[in-house]
């Protein structure tokens, strides 16, 4: 029986989109895009359409007739015009439920839109680490864990991420690391896991968080698997789009 086994990019330069595109991938912005995601689908939003630049975030929302949300980021704060930024903790159920979001970051989405060539591409964080890892390995590929770095450098938090998913993968499926780099996100996610809030505040964009104002939302994307959901990406084959759905779609 073949051995599945996983990688880290970490960061979206790292990759080939072909030697990729067969394999399963999770990108990772832990602070904070893709972990805005994943609560944003927890809430109920029935999609999220991504964007790597403002303005087209802008227009394709401006265009839409369904009950839209603008959400996004620029230097950690919402753009002018912006129905909400980029904090996870304000997606709300009684207020988002059925919405469709259209959303632009600084590295989250970007990463996304750099590899939308692959066939199987997911969203993920610590907050929904498992049902992440759960999702990729019920498709049986070997899998690439893509940080999505901050400012094109490697960011703590985003290893750590994907370390997290790379231990359900390795305790409870039987994949094995592929490279040192691999194993690396493994070995410190499993070192830190007892203060995941430390280190994500200690990161780099920890700081740029906390310097805004924003350590709630440190608070919130360091609770490892307090999300049951997992997001996978699709492209729509009518306008290009790349569209976030929970995955499995009821």
């Amino acid at each position: 029986m073949q051995v599945m086994t996983f990688d880290v990019a970490l960061l979206p330069r790292e990759i080939n989109a072909e030697s990729i595109r067969i394999r399963s991938v999770v990108v990772f912005d832990v602070l904070r895009a893709t972990t805005s995601m994943a609560s944003a689908l927890a809430a109920g939003v029935s999609e999220i359409r991504v964007f790597d630049r403002l303005d087209a975030a802008r227009a394709a929302a401006g265009e839409f007739q369904g009950n839209r949300l603008l959400c996004g980021e620029e230097a950690c704060l919402p753009p002018p015009g912006f129905d909400l930024g980029n904090s996870p903790g304000a997606f709300r159920p009684d207020l988002h439920a059925g919405r469709t979001l259209f959303m632009c970051t600084t590295n989250g989405t970007r990463a996304l839109v750099a590899a939308r060539q692959v066939l199987h591409l997911f969203i993920g964080a610590l907050v929904n680490a498992t049902a992440t890892a759960d999702a990729v390995a019920r498709i049986g590929l070997a899998v690439t864990l893509l940080c999505a770095g901050t400012g094109g450098r490697v960011a703590l938090e985003d290893v750590v991420g994907a370390g997290a998913v790379a231990d359900v993968l390795a305790s409870a499926y039987g994949f094995e690391p592929a490279t040192d780099t691999a194993r690396i996100a493994l070995r410190l996610f499993r070192g830190c896991r007892n203060d995941l809030r430390g280190v994500l505040a200690e990161s780099q964009g920890g700081r740029n968080v906390l310097g805004v104002g924003l350590g709630e939302d440190i608070d919130y994307a360091a609770r490892l698997d307090s999300l049951s959901v997992a997001g996978r990406v699709h492209v729509d084959d009518a306008s290009s789009q790349l569209i976030v759905r929970a995955y499995p779609e009821a």
